[in-house]
């Protein structure tokens, strides 16, 4: 079967690459500049043969999206700042009844309302440790409106194959961005289900790992008896709080994501194989940053891109491979303290000399500053 190629806006195309992973439940409230999702949805949700709600509010819709996941729908929702804000409480239930489902964060600028309608890179460190105690989640972060799509299939499979929340961090450049996009016919991509648990009932545990780390999980309503609490909890789901278990259970939603990480953590590189300059882009900052490299290159300084598909876990060893072969590290993002650029740091240790591009108002970084960046003398750096 042909590919249908289709103009798409960046959130459109996370909305039909939702229905292409087989989502098949919606909630939530909308919010710019994340709305077009919910609006697509309510369309193409239902015909499909799925729900689509628009909640009261964006606790009710993380509250839906997890009840839904634990019924045996591949559930999802989509939000802004203040709504991802909202979720982190259920979103810490999610993480501890280890519930496969997918949250959209298309960024904007803030704090608070801020720039309601502007983009910005600045929620990076509230998607990993926005809520409180030991956890650890995945968050994807496309480039381009094509990986929109693909990314958000990704997400439901690392969700459905890790039994983890996926947080897709689009950002509102790429998800007002219009785009051709070659829809994949269907089983051209990977489409994962959850892990069902088989065998006797009686004997169900929801949270007995198998081999790989990950425990399957039964339906509500189904003959295998699955209950989950927010509370610490041992093997059948009811709370314990023995140290013995809280240690084993926080391990073990720590190492079913760190075992797998190479399978996790995306990247994408573009001219490295003979760089002195290494441009690490992410989100929005991905086309300027390759525009920028290749005008340096045209100006002849060898500048390569590493593009960060995956956030978190962090690509902390593909940063070192290309960052230690690098004279110098350019990082553009939309945040003022450079949060990625931290992140890099640590990989690179103290001495590298990495050069930070960051814009904060709600508009782009160009390619000119980032060719700026990339043009200035080695030791310049932060």
């Amino acid at each position: 079967m042909a590919r249908e190629l289709r103009l798409l806006q960046g959130n459109q195309a996370i909305a039909a690459g939702a229905l292409y992973a087989g989502a098949r439940f919606y909630a939530g409230y909308p919010i710019t500049p994340s709305s077009e999702i919910a609006e697509d949805c309510s369309h193409t949700m239902p015909r499909a043969g799925g729900v689509y709600i628009q909640m009261e509010d964006e606790i009710g819709s993380i509250a839906a999206v997890i009840g839904a996941s634990l019924a045996g729908a591949k559930a999802f929702t989509a939000t802004s700042g203040p709504g991802f804000s909202l979720m982190q409480e259920n979103l810490g239930l999610a993480v501890m009844g280890e519930v496969p489902c997918v949250i959209v964060n298309v960024q904007r600028s803030g704090p608070s309302t801020g720039l309601a309608t502007k983009p910005g890179q600045s929620d990076i460190m509230q998607v990993r440790w926005g809520r409180h105690g030991d956890q650890s989640v995945i968050a994807l972060c496309p480039g381009n409106v094509s990986e929109c799509f693909s990314l958000t299939v990704q997400a439901f499979n690392f969700a459905e194959r890790f039994r983890v929340p996926v947080i897709l961090m689009a950002d509102e450049l790429v998800g007002h961005t219009r785009e051709g996009v070659a829809i994949p016919a269907p089983g051209e991509l990977p489409v994962l289900q959850r892990k069902a648990p088989v065998g006797d009932p009686a004997a169900y545990r929801p949270f007995t790992p198998d081999a790989d780390g990950i425990a399957p999980l039964a339906a509500y309503g189904s003959p295998y008896v699955t209950h989950v609490t927010s509370s610490m909890h041992g093997p059948t789901g009811y709370s314990n709080n023995d140290p013995a278990n809280a240690e084993r259970r926080i391990r073990e939603m720590h190492e079913k994501i760190s075992r797998h990480r190479d399978e996790i953590v995306l990247t994408r590189c573009f001219d490295t194989a003979d760089l002195e300059v290494l441009v690490i882009v992410h989100g929005a900052t991905t086309g300027a940053g390759r525009a920028a490299a290749r005008e340096a290159r045209a100006q002849g300084v060898r500048a390569g891109v590493l593009q960060l598909q995956t956030i978190w876990p962090f690509p902390d060893r593909e940063v070192a491979e290309l960052g230690r072969r690098a004279t110098k590290v350019i990082v553009p993002e939309m945040n003022y303290e450079g949060q990625i650029a931290g992140e890099v740091r640590k990989a690179l240790g103290p001495a590298a000399d990495i050069r930070r591009v960051n814009r904060y108002n709600g508009t782009i970084i160009t390619p000119e500053e980032i060719l700026d960046a990339i043009n200035q003398p080695v030791g310049a750096g932060e």
